[in-house]
Parts: structure tokens; sequence; C-alpha cells
């Protein structure tokens, strides 16, 4: 059993022509609500069907499915109610009674559930057309078994980030900072969740490593409050116990987890938010007080906060992070070098995000690093990956790979770790020390050597215009410095 293209993309068709009068987010929540009602009916069917079968008697019984994490669906709810209906003017009523009555049997969905399909900018005959699109089952044993319901919510997540600019962290990039920080067991938090596509990732990674889903507790925190119900959903179809606290929340202004200490944190925070709620007594600011007009660093000195003694961390980052200028941001970036936190970082190919062109970089900050806490690996991956499309870039499992061998190589003093010219290279904190503390892999790793620069135009003007940059803030700094000391002895220009 699969699910293949041709169904996913008629999906999408359909839910594409949803559009009409209503809102990008209304329509995407519309889809995902249908997949959400349709998953939890195909899952509770089974079930029930072979209860009826073994002569049980407990088919309406709740315990029967609770003990089976299943949830329970009413009968006015069940999909095969929901689909003799479809053709009926009242079936955006009909499903929005679903979601109440199915909300009202399991109490830890209560308020995460869609519930304005009645609307009357909602075509009706449009959303009959959509149900029964959903010919194919997606909670069966067998379903989950072959994760049909994470293909199709994947996908349709996907396409709503490349279409309607949906903040949505691809899943080659997801892969790769799970990958890095290998979150086996234990506390795992992400401090701006989106979907919940970090914590999906981390429970695949502990089942593919043959452990349970169960050994990590899952923390996070959405300022979205559609998208915080989004990450509800997503979690519950796929049996995670997550914490995202009772709402939607600011996690500047409202931290929902105070006394939290994580020992896997996994972020895509926005990039350069220049408007968010700075406290200036804050005692996440531990390393500085960020600046007020870009949030780059407030994310990262709240995202050392969390860490438990022996955590470690894995986030994304615009480039400029690595190498800005602004004095605030300096300190900072200089006190965390210097307490010895930041372990490795990335730069990462262009065009990898559906809907943001601005280049990007991971971080990783671990607090277990005593043996190299002097060190700081660099990795530059600019060329790795392959346009699937005119616009967008995706990483093979390979080239993941290759990336988290060299971290985890290096992380360890495995024989196995080189540095390799132009990819990567382990840097002491004095080296660093001599560069201001700017952070880019491509001032230390050095040039691959080729035979020909085959480099597209495009990205070389990315890479060149990046290091003129660093090179702009580094002579401006220089300036600074030779005004203030010519001052001092009564000179000035």
């Amino acid at each position: 059993m699969a699910v293949n293209m041709e169904i996913e993309n008629n999906l999408w068709a359909m839910a594409d022509k949803l559009r009409g009068n209503i809102q990008p987010g209304d329509y995407k929540d519309v889809v995902l609500g249908l997949i959400f009602l349709k998953y939890i009916s195909d899952s509770f069917e089974e079930k029930y069907n072979e209860l009826v079968a073994d002569g049980d008697e407990f088919e309406e019984d709740r315990d029967a499915y609770a003990e089976d994490n299943i949830f329970f669906v009413p009968p006015s709810a069940r999909w095969e109610f929901i689909k003799k209906s479809a053709k009926l003017s009242t079936i955006g009523q009909i499903i929005d009674d679903a979601m109440i009555a199915i909300e009202r049997e399991n109490k830890n969905l209560k308020g995460v559930l869609p519930k304005n399909y009645a609307r009357p900018e909602l075509d009706k005959t449009k959303l009959g057309e959509l149900v029964d699109l959903f010919s194919f089952n997606l909670g069966s044993k067998a379903a989950k078994a072959q994760d049909i319901l994470g293909r199709v919510y994947e996908y349709f997540l996907g396409k709503f980030g490349s279409s309607e600019g949906e903040f949505y962290t691809p899943p080659s990039i997801v892969k790769l900072l799970v990958g890095m920080i290998e979150p086996f067991e234990g506390r795992v938090y992400d401090p701006c969740c989106g979907s919940g596509g970090m914590f999906v990732q981390s429970a695949r990674f502990v089942e593919e490593h043959q452990g349970r889903k169960d050994n990590i507790r899952v923390y996070g925190q959405e300022y979205t409050a559609t998208t915080w119900r989004l990450c509800k959903m997503n979690l519950a179809i796929r049996g995670i116990d997550g914490d995202l606290g009772e709402r939607d929340a600011d996690t500047f202004s409202s931290d929902l987890h105070k006394n939290l200490r994580a020992d896997y944190i996994l972020a895509n925070p926005p990039f350069n938010v220049s408007d968010y709620t700075l406290i200036q007594e804050d005692a996440r600011w531990k390393y500085g007080i960020p600046p007020a007009n870009n949030a780059n660093y407030a994310w990262i000195s709240h995202i050392i906060s969390k860490l438990s003694p022996k955590g470690v961390a894995g986030f994304v980052l615009a480039n400029g992070s690595m190498s800005t200028s602004t004095k605030a941001e300096v300190e900072i970036r200089r006190n965390i070098l210097e307490a010895g936190l930041v372990d490795c970082i990335v730069t990462m190919p262009p065009n990898l995000f559906y809907n943001v062109t601005i280049p990007v970089c991971l971080w990783f900050i671990s607090k277990k690093r005593e043996a190299r806490k002097d060190r700081v690996l660099f990795i530059d991956a600019r060329k790795i990956g392959t346009m699937v499309t005119r616009k967008h870039r995706q990483l093979s499992d390979e080239e993941i790979q290759t990336i988290c061998d060299t971290y985890h190589h290096w992380r360890n003093g495995s024989d196995d770790y080189a540095d390799i010219q132009g990819f990567c290279k382990s840097i002491q904190l004095e080296e660093i020390r001599g560069h201001e503390y700017i952070l880019t892999p491509g001032r230390y790793v050095g040039i691959e050597e080729a035979e020909e620069d085959d480099e597209p135009f495009d990205e070389k003007m990315t890479r060149l215009t990046e290091e003129l940059a660093e090179m702009f803030a580094k002579s401006h700094h220089l300036e600074e410095e030779i005004r203030k000391r010519l001052g001092a002895i009564g000179y000035e220009f």
C-alpha cells in the first residue's frame, strides 16, 4: 500500500481550488484538519472491526481504544458518515460538529481542532469534492507502518510552505540538525516549534536506532495560534506526547517553560526579527543584552539558557549572525566563544527554503565539550545539494550523512576525522580571536582546489558578497579603533 504522487497532486489540486475568497492560512487548516479527521477515523474503524470480528461487546467502549493509543470517534464523526454527507449543502456544519464531538470524547484534543467549515465563504461543493478525494486509508496498521500519513502531511506542509509563505523548515535541514545532535533519550525542546517537524524527526530518529519514541519528552512553544493547533494535531496523530503549553505564546515575553533545562534543543527561529519583546533585566542575557532591533542573538541566548549541564543544541540562523559587527552581538558572540559553548558552525547552500532566499547557517552549541573547549569545527557545505526545481534545492541522505559523520568523528576525537581543504577544519580559539570572533567557515576552511571554475554565477556572487561584507565590517571596526587610539593621544580626524 502506498500513496503515489498522483494522489498527492490530486489532493493538492483540489485544495488549491478551495482558495476562492478565503485566506491561504484558512484553507491550509481546512485540508490538514480533514487529513487529521480521516486518520483518526481510519484508525478507529480498524480497531472497531477487530472488536466486532472477535465477538467483543466493547466496540463502543472508549477504554478498548485508549489502551492502544487510538482516539475514540463517535458515530457522527466517523468518515463513513462524513463521506455519505459530502454532497449535502450542510457538509460544513457536519464536519464542524464532528470536530466538536471528537474533542468532547478526547480531552487532550480540546481546543485544538479546526471548527470553521460551515462559514459562508467556504464553497461547500468544493469541500464535498475534497472529502470524496480522501479514498485511501491513512490510519490502518499497514498505513502506519509505511507512514502514509507522514508522507501526505509533510507533502502538504511543504506545498503550503512553497506556495503561501508559510515559514516551513525543509525536511533535509530538519534531518541534518537531528542527525548532528542525536536526541536518543531525554528532554527535547523547540522554542519556536511551528508545525512540530523537529519533534517528529526526533521521534523518527529514536525509532530508527531501535529505541522507543517515548524515550524522549517533547517541550515546545509557538507564537501563532493556528500553527500551535497544527503542531498539536501533528504530534497527536503520530502518538507523540508533547508539552506545548496551554496555548500559543511569545517566547520572549511569556516563556512557558521557565524551569526547563533540555538535553537537546532544535530550532529554526524567524530570521532578523526587528520588533520583539526585549526585557532588559532578564536572566537569559547572561552573555550580554541583545540589540532591540534584531532578535537573532536573543534566540541564541534563550537557547543557551535552556540547556541542561550536558545539553546540546542545533539551530538555523541567517548567515549574518556569524559575522555581524554590531557591538552588542559581537560581545555576546565573544563571550559564548570564550565560555567554550560554540561547538560547530555549518554554512548551507542557497535555495534550501521554499520561500526564503536568504543564505542560512547552522549553529551547534554544547555544554559537554570539556576536551575540545578551545576548538570550533567549521564546515562549508555551500556546494552540496541538488536543484530539484528551478528555485528549490534538496540535500541527499548521503550528503546529510557526510556532514553528520564529519562532526561526529571530530566531536568524538576519532582518527577518522581529518581537515579537508574547502570543506572542514578544526580551529583553535586563539585563531578565532585573531579574526575578531567571526565564525564564517569560508574564512577558515580554505578554498577547495579545482581544475576549473564551475561555480554558478549566482552562488559565486552570494559567496563573494558575504565575504566582502565581512571585510567591510572588519575595516569599520579597525577604523573606529584607530580613531579611538589617536584621540587618546590628542589627535582626531
